[in-house]
């Protein structure tokens, strides 16, 4: 192990030798700190690329959908009515449509005629039924509910000596598959059975059935449920003179789906393509465009400060906070300065967006066509400028041609430009990765992450020359106090014989 020999501190020669050591270890650390200054920026650039490539991601995340169809052909509904409104898919025709809603579908519902509790005490719905009705402990019931179809479909149930009136209600829901639902109002003493489905399944009677006799005796005697039933009604309206009916209060046509909030005669609903949504999805896309060339551009072209190094600790102890932060400022500069990944990348995006579109029978090849241009301004690197009439204008006469301008997965000269943008792009974010890794990646599996990690082990053996070459400092001074010491010792031997003598 090092450093085991005992040090013996200027007790002979008198001079300060831990502070003549520490004096000459500074210069031997001189290379090191030198090797951790690099470490440090490397990181600070390996963070730097980082931030470029989480740059990049967001605009590749922001403008996937201007890769489909609905961003260029997407609907919109008006409609001249509260009681009606309506959503439409890209595919939907544009035109004006009339509705008038006679009818709104409804759930069907069968409550308690009267109070299941009768002249007795309340029934506590969480208690087990056993203590009031003895009758019904071990029995199955039966209940019908009906399908698309009008089918009948039968449910049955068994009460168990322990089940309460909730117990049962599960049991209700579980046996229709959630096809009806039963509660209990403690205020009106009475059981609420209804389905949850709306519309009417069962034309010639009621929506929810019983049992014949004492199959549905715990429906109709315990429950109380004898009376009438409410609800169960389809939705009934009229589209463009046409009668139509619904088991739900929304209907689909012709890619519009209308939804009912109330009966209304005559609500004219105009389904139109939503140019405004198309035009702003592309100037949303320039704008970030514009924000990336303007991010790049200023970490590729910032100077770099040499005579600022990374701080160590022992020279920001001796600093503020606040001229801490004022070196490092000028540390961190030109971290990318004229870096080729970057640059390189962000011209291949360039030369994408001012190549031609092979567009046949197309009104548009090049993104000129469409009012978006390169700014005239040489600091500007490249931005786009919008003429917004003339893009306006495009979408609203020619959003199909549009569309093949910016989206076409095929591989050749018609590719579209955002596919074209995003080949190069996905190619600059892989480059970057290699080179300074992510999140996910450990460090032996990029560039930077190896040679950082070949730093810290030059590092570390540099440390352990150090406290090495500190040793071997420690020993010859020690063995120089004990030369001193031997030396005085002898000395005063001599004199005390040269004394004894006289």
């Amino acid at each position: 192990m090092i450093n085991n020999t005992m040090r013996v501190s200027g007790l002979a020669s008198g001079m300060d030798t831990d502070q003549i050591i520490a004096d000459l270890m500074k210069a031997e650390r001189i290379p090191m700190t030198k090797m951790q200054q690099d470490q440090e920026w490397l990181t600070w650039q390996r963070d730097a690329y980082r931030e470029v490539n989480s740059k990049l991601s967001e605009f590749k995340n922001m403008f996937r959908d201007l890769k489909f169809s609905d961003a260029y052909q997407s609907k919109l509904v008006t409609t001249s009515a509260i009681g009606v409104n309506a959503s439409a898919t890209s595919a939907a025709k544009e035109g004006t449509h009339s509705i008038s809603v006679s009818q709104l579908a409804s759930k069907a519902m069968r409550v308690s005629e009267t109070g299941i509790s009768g002249d007795g005490e309340q029934i506590d719905p969480n208690e087990a039924l056993a203590a009031r009705f003895s009758d019904l402990s071990g029995k199955t019931f039966t209940f019908q509910t009906y399908g698309e179809n009008g089918q009948a479909n039968p449910h049955e149930i068994t009460i168990a000596e322990d089940d309460s009136l909730n117990d049962v209600f599960k049991k209700i829901n579980e046996a229709s598959d959630g096809a009806v639902r039963a509660y209990y109002d403690v205020n009106s003493d009475k059981v609420f059975m209804e389905r949850t489905a709306s519309g009417d399944f069962n034309p010639d009677g009621a929506e929810i059935t019983f049992g014949a006799g004492d199959a549905g005796s715990f429906f109709t005697e315990t429950l109380k449920l004898t009376g009438q039933e409410y609800g169960g009604e389809d939705a009934k309206f009229t589209y463009n003179n046409v009668e139509l009916t619904s088991k739900e209060n929304s209907y689909t046509l012709d890619g519009v789906t209308y939804q009912f909030h109330q009966t209304v005669d005559n609500a004219v609903l105009n389904v139109r393509t939503n140019t405004q949504k198309t035009f702003d999805k592309i100037t949303e896309f320039v704008e970030k465009y514009n924000e990336l060339i303007e991010f790049t551009s200023e970490k590729t072209s910032e100077k770099r400060h040499r005579d600022f190094p990374p701080l160590t600790e022992e020279q920001k102890d001796d600093m503020s906070e606040n001229e801490i932060e004022l070196w490092e400022e000028k540390a961190k500069s030109g971290l990318l300065r004229s870096d080729n990944i970057i640059q390189s990348g962000m011209t291949g995006m360039r030369t994408a967006f001012y190549s031609n579109v092979q567009n046949e029978n197309g009104a548009f090849n090049r993104l000129a066509d469409l009012g978006i241009t390169t700014s005239n301004n040489y600091r500007d690197n490249g931005k786009l400028v919008i003429d917004e009439d003339k893009l306006r204008g495009a979408i609203e006469n020619n959003s199909e041609d549009v569309r093949r301008l910016f989206s076409n997965s095929a591989n050749d000269d018609s590719r579209g430009l955002i596919n074209r943008v995003e080949d190069n792009l996905d190619n600059m974010i892989s480059r970057i990765t290699d080179k300074a890794g992510n999140e996910n990646r450990t460090e032996q599996t990029y560039t930077m992450g190896r040679e950082l990690l070949g730093m810290e082990e030059r590092i570390t053996d540099f440390e352990r020359r150090l406290a090495q070459v500190e040793n071997r400092y420690y020993k010859q001074f020690t063995a120089m106090e004990t030369a001193i010491q031997r030396m005085n010792q002898q000395s005063a031997q001599l004199m005390n014989q040269l004394n004894g003598g006289q």
